[in-house]
């Protein structure tokens, strides 16, 4: 059985309002199109390809103005269009394919044609009354026509076609009058008057044209005219005059509706036939004064708190009356009319259109400081008088972004706006500051006041960098990582709205050749050719860059932890494979890990297999084997073991304590020794330097230090006293007196000064005394000898004492150090030729040299 398809509606073709086909949709037709004529073809189709059918209907009791051809789409106009009286025609098209009709409402535009004349109203009075005396200027009728048309066809310009009357002394056209083209305001000419004698009468043909405009494909400009006649209305020669001026009212408090505040009075200046004077407010009175017609009295309308103004200059118009009650000739003049002020106006804020309590602006964010808002154009305004119309300005807003200038106002003021705080006006802390502007009175008990409010609408500039999240990021990676592995992700973040917000990011520096970053995201790869191995390198550092659109941009710096795998073997030095033990001193075996961190290479080391087992202890931590406590000769080495040469395999094991931990394994050859007969810790400290050969240099370079370190020390300790030393050496002269006698018994006294200067005597005094008791030298005799005096041979010395023993020591004093010291020389009696002698005074000539040298510099 075969399935029935689908049969889908058909459906217009929606080409737009500018298309001749489709829908007919907002179509434009010209209201002068032709009876007639085809203006629109209907477009359409079916989805399975049936025939179609188009039909038109309009909205019950409406007219019909279009037709439309069932099968082609043609549609005709079969109506008259015109726009003035219906613009816009409302249809029903339809389409159908035999099962499904389809119906859309659309509308048809009319559109203008210059088809209308201007057109006067029917009420316009064909005559005017005008006075003789009207001025030169004055306006004495507005004429006034419409043309219904649009655009420039709807536009009307007045002319004038002047005639003048029968009774007219001229026959010439008249051109006392002008008419305004646009605003149709009739006018006397400047420069002319009328006169009654002269002509009475004026007629006037007003010709009303519009602007012109297309009908029917031409070019038309339509007008229409009407005639007015004027009168010119005899008038009296002298105006009224008012008497008593000027004049002066005043309106106090106690006022009311009604009050009286000043009458005027005028009388005709023809004084022989005078006319009954009218008076009436010409302008000024702002609807708050009135006055009385017959008697010129001028009262209150409303209360005093009511007015806005201080002084009124109302005119005052005094009109002489005809008979027939026809005013006449007339007077103006001015009454001043001053209010006793009252507070009664509160401050007013201005905007460019009048009163405003709400001013907005757009600008920038972080303008600069001082400059003022020039879109914010404010006036503020107290209608009052003196001390009551004094007021400050306060502005009340978020922070001090902004300052109100000027601060105290008399009577009226523009506002300006400063900028204080520009960096406060960010956009990206508030897109829009509200200010609330206060006008408060200052020396009034009302103390009346006035807000308004500034909105401020912030927009974005590009004033900030990338921030980043973390100065800096730390990432920790298995060097079994393949490459292209992700390391860390880092953020940044611009607060800058648009293009400026968007954060690019890219790595530079030495450690970062095996990495690369998304540009985007911020993830931090390994390239993919990196291979990472923590014993070659492990840590890695280098930094990201955030930067915007502009330019801007910070920096984080990135550290990579390469984390240590336990991927190697611990491996033995093969040098300590074999070993001279000797009883009493261990021996070391080491392994080393290749791992870089941590457990992986801290090695534990343990004893695996030995024959006799019982016989080596091991340290786990360092790797020293030593025997057993209990073995402590080669005679207990000998019993345990059946080698004659003392030679043991040891298998030892290294392991690391990774996870997975790995271990290796090897043999040791231990040969065990007697230790020598040399004792102390002397022998047991080197012993042990054989199994650690830079334990004995780090000795000896010690050793070294300190003796170079003493040595210093003593050669300065030498210096610095021989400096002192050189400070009381006599600098000037040394005066060589002759020797007075002396007690041979005065022993006591082994120099003596010879004046205050410090001259030392350079005789050889010899003191006895007592046998050596300290017993520290084993000389039989000493001679202590005074240093002589230089230049100059020393003296013969005084005879000995009686009581004086070769044996006994003798002190000396030298000169140069004022020091005792002591010698242990066998004496000389011989004194020119004493060796002692010729040193001293060597000794002593080369300081006085340097001493004088010292001053001299």
């Amino acid at each position: 059985k075969k399935r029935a398809q689908t049969d889908y509606a058909p459906y217009f073709y929606d080409n737009g309002p500018n298309s001749n086909n489709g829908n007919m949709a907002l179509l434009n037709l010209s209201e002068d199109t032709p009876k007639g004529t085809q203006i629109y073809v209907l477009n359409g189709t079916d989805p399975e390809g049936q025939p179609v059918k188009y039909g038109m209907t309009s909205e019950p009791g409406s007219k019909e103005y279009f037709r439309v051809h069932p099968k082609s789409g043609t549609v005709t106009l079969i109506e008259e269009l015109d726009r003035e009286a219906q613009d816009e025609i409302e249809v029903f098209v339809s389409i159908s394919d035999g099962l499904n009709k389809v119906t859309e409402k659309v509308s048809v535009f009319v559109m203008d044609a210059n088809d209308e004349r201007p057109q006067f109203p029917q009420n316009m009075p064909s005559i005017v009354d005008v006075p003789e005396n009207t001025t030169s200027g004055s306006s004495i009728y507005k004429v006034q026509a419409v043309d219904r048309d649009a655009g420039s066809g709807g536009s009307v310009t007045y002319f004038l076609q002047v005639t003048s009357g029968h009774e007219s002394r001229s026959s010439e056209p008249s051109t006392k009058f002008a008419i305004d083209h646009h605003s149709g305001v009739l006018r006397i000419k400047p420069g002319e008057t009328l006169d009654y004698e002269k002509s009475r009468t004026h007629f006037i043909t007003v010709v009303a044209k519009d602007g012109g405009g297309i009908y029917k494909g031409k070019q038309q400009v339509m007008s229409s005219s009407a005639t007015l006649t004027i009168n010119v209305i005899d008038a009296q020669d002298t105006p009224p005059v008012f008497v008593g001026t000027p004049y002066f009212g005043y309106v106090y408090e106690v006022s009311s509706p009604g009050s009286e505040i000043f009458t005027v009075f005028a009388k005709d200046g023809d004084m022989d036939n005078p006319n009954p004077i009218i008076y009436s407010i010409e302008s000024g009175a702002d609807g708050v004064f009135a006055i009385n017609k017959t008697s010129g009295c001028i009262t209150l309308k409303v209360y005093p708190a009511e007015l806005k103004r201080e002084i009124f200059n109302i005119k005052v118009k005094a009109s002489e009356v005809s008979p027939e009650g026809k005013r006449l000739d007339f007077a103006v003049t001015t009454v001043t009319i001053r209010v006793v002020d009252l507070n009664n106006h509160p401050p007013t804020f201005f905007g460019e259109n009048g009163p405003q309590n709400v001013f907005e602006l757009t600008m920038y964010e972080h303008p600069p400081e001082g400059e003022f808002l020039r879109g914010l154009k404010i006036t503020v305004n107290d209608s009052d008088q003196g001390s009551n119309a004094k007021f400050h300005l306060r502005l009340v807003g978020p922070g001090r972004m902004l300052r109100v200038v000027p601060q105290t106002v008399l009577n009226e003021a523009q506002v300006t706006v400063l900028v204080e705080d520009s960096a406060a006006m960010d956009f990206e802390k508030s897109q829009f500051l509200t200010f609330k502007l206060l006008a408060i009175e200052i020396d009034t008990p009302e103390r009346f006041s006035a807000t308004a409010d500034i909105i401020i609408h912030l927009l974005d500039t590009n004033d900030n960098a990338p921030k980043f999240s973390s100065d800096f990021y730390i990432a920790r990676i298995p060097e079994n990582s393949p490459g292209g592995s992700s390391v860390v992700s880092v953020t940044a973040t611009d607060p800058d709205s648009g293009l400026w917000g968007v954060v690019k990011y890219s790595i530079y520096g030495s450690g970062a050749d095996l990495f690369l970053i998304q540009p985007d995201s911020g993830i931090i790869y390994t390239q993919p050719w990196a291979s990472l191995d923590a014993e070659v390198k492990s840590k890695y550092n280098f930094y990201v860059k955030a930067e915007d659109s502009d330019g801007k941009y910070s920096l984080a710096e990135v550290f990579v932890t390469i984390m240590d795998l336990n991927d190697h073997s611990p491996a033995f030095n093969e040098n300590s494979l074999e070993k001279t033990m000797v009883i009493g001193a261990p021996v070391k075996i080491e392994a080393v890990d290749e791992d870089a961190e941590e457990p992986n290479n801290v090695i534990e080391y343990s004893i695996m297999k030995s024959d006799p087992d019982d016989i080596f202890d091991m340290d786990a931590d360092t790797g020293e084997i030593k025997l057993k406590p209990y073995i402590k000769s080669m005679d207990i080495v000998q019993n345990i073991s059946n080698h004659k040469d003392c030679t043991w395999s040891v298998v030892v094991q290294a392991k690391d304590r990774g996870s997975p931990s790995f271990s290796t394994t090897t043999v040791v050859k231990i040969d065990i020794t007697e230790a020598t007969q040399l004792k102390g810790p002397l022998t047991s400290f080197l012993l042990k330097c054989r199994e650690n050969p830079m334990q004995f240099l780090g000795l000896v370079s010690g050793v070294i230090i300190i003796m170079l370190f003493v040595t210093v020390f003593i050669s300065t300790v030498i210096y610095v006293r021989n400096v002192k030393s050189n400070k009381i050496l006599p600098s000037r002269r040394i005066i060589r007196r002759k020797r007075k006698p002396r007690r041979q018994d005065d022993f006591q006294q082994p120099f003596r000064e010879e004046c205050c200067g410090g001259k030392f005597r350079n005789e050889d005094l010899e003191i006895p005394t007592a046998d050596n008791i300290n017993r520290n030298n084993n000389v039989k005799g000493c001679s202590h000898r005074a240093p002589p005096s230089p230049p100059n041979a020393p003296d013969m010395p005084p005879p000995l004492p009686s009581h004086y023993r070769h044996g006994d020591r003798e002190w000396t004093v030298p000169t140069v150090s004022a020091s005792v010291a002591s010698k242990t020389k066998k004496r000389s009696h011989r004194g020119k030729d004493n060796p002692v002698n010729t040193a001293l005074v060597s000794e002593l000539k080369l300081r006085l040299e340097q001493k004088n040298m010292a001053n001299r510099y």
